[in-house]
């Protein structure tokens, strides 16, 4: 990679942090009792499915430990339930609940209103701007994300 390649993917590398960082940290500002981890974790259960603790732990690039404690909350509060491995029995599996699925429902809901809220401010041609960019940048951002493997962090696990 050429100098001037090399500068321009760290432009933009830093105007897509820029992005991600201010719309995570507006969209955070009213978290609805959930932290960052808790909605990751609801939402990986809902996307993929039950999933080994262990497993779910080194996803979320947390310690196992720490992860117990969020399932024992997530189960205390109705929103994941243990589920036996349809393969092995001896395997429990965690999984969202129903409770769990409505709950993160809210809240995406929720911050796509505020989203939506956000792009009323904006005049109509740059919404429209917007659209096309976002049309044209979401499925490069996708295949980015899911091309690159997630570097590992101290303690054995992933980050996230």
């Amino acid at each position: 990679m050429d100098e001037t390649s090399e500068e321009s993917s760290q432009e933009v590398a830093a105007a897509l942090n820029a992005l991600v960082t201010g719309m995570v940290r507006r969209l955070l500002s009213d978290r609805q009792g959930m932290s960052l981890t808790t909605a990751a974790t609801l939402d990986r259960l809902d996307r993929g499915g039950p999933i080994r603790l262990t497993a779910l732990a080194a996803a979320e690039g947390i310690a196992q430990p720490s992860m117990t404690v969020l399932v024992q909350r997530l189960e205390a509060q109705g929103l994941a339930s243990r589920v036996g491995h349809p393969d092995d029995g001896r395997v429990r599996l965690i999984a969202i609940t129903d409770a769990g699925r409505e709950l993160l429902a809210e809240r995406r809901y929720a911050q796509s209103a505020r989203v939506a809220e956000m792009l009323a401010a904006l005049p109509e041609q740059d919404v429209r701007t917007l659209g096309e960019a976002i049309r044209t940048a979401l499925p490069i951002v996708q295949r980015m994300i899911h091309a690159v493997p997630r570097p590992l962090v101290p303690g054995g696990g992933s980050a996230s």
